[in-house]
């Protein structure tokens, strides 16, 4: 009986090579199970994704977008609330946006017309050089710049605006035929 429990050292070695072998196999085994899922993933996951185009905006196209903006709004809204700032921005925005004006913040911005030989500024104070050439009261315009950020580089919009794309004070009638869709400030906004 006692020769059936022992073994010899042959018997040994070929028990470790089989367990080394069963281990070998499902190493192998879980290797393919890992590469079959990373092939999966890669197919259907990362299949779906959409290559990124290039922009052809740079960062200093971006911040002369910002400073005319942010400009346009000192000078337009610059007393106004948080709202009026943000509707000041969003119809220079929807005018880039629209066919009819220039795609451009800059050029919507300083855009001039000649109607019966007179020189027309889309924004009054662009006309009026005093205004134009310098920033008197800093922390309106930092305001102002914070606002153009809320709304060229974040998206931030007011819904009543989305088609709006001229103003006037609320003390002159300018005898406008057009869509009125808002009031905001002491603005008031058209289609």
């Amino acid at each position: 009986m006692e020769n059936l429990y022992r073994t010899d050292s042959k018997s040994v070695d070929i028990q470790k090579y089989i367990i080394q072998l069963i281990a070998i196999i499902l190493m192998l085994a879980g290797l393919y199970g890992c590469y079959g899922l990373l092939k999966w993933t890669v197919e259907t996951k990362f299949g779906r994704i959409e290559a990124v185009r290039g922009s052809d905006i740079t960062a200093e196209f971006r911040e002369r977008q910002l400073a005319c903006l942010a400009r346009n709004i000192y000078y337009e809204a610059g007393n106004e609330p948080f709202e009026g700032k943000v509707a000041v921005a969003q119809v220079t925005l929807n005018r880039a946006e629209n066919r009819g004006f220039p795609n451009d913040v800059c050029r919507v911005v300083y855009q001039k017309n000649v109607i019966y030989e007179k020189v027309v500024c889309q924004f009054s104070w662009y006309c009026d050089r005093a205004s134009a050439s310098r920033i008197i009261h800093n922390d309106v315009y930092e305001e102002s710049m914070e606002v153009a950020k809320k709304v060229l580089l974040e998206g931030f919009r007011l819904p009543s605006l989305t088609q709006a794309l001229y103003f006037h004070a609320d003390y002159i009638n300018p005898g406008w035929k057009r869509e009125r869709v808002a009031k905001i400030g002491r603005h008031i906004f058209y289609k």
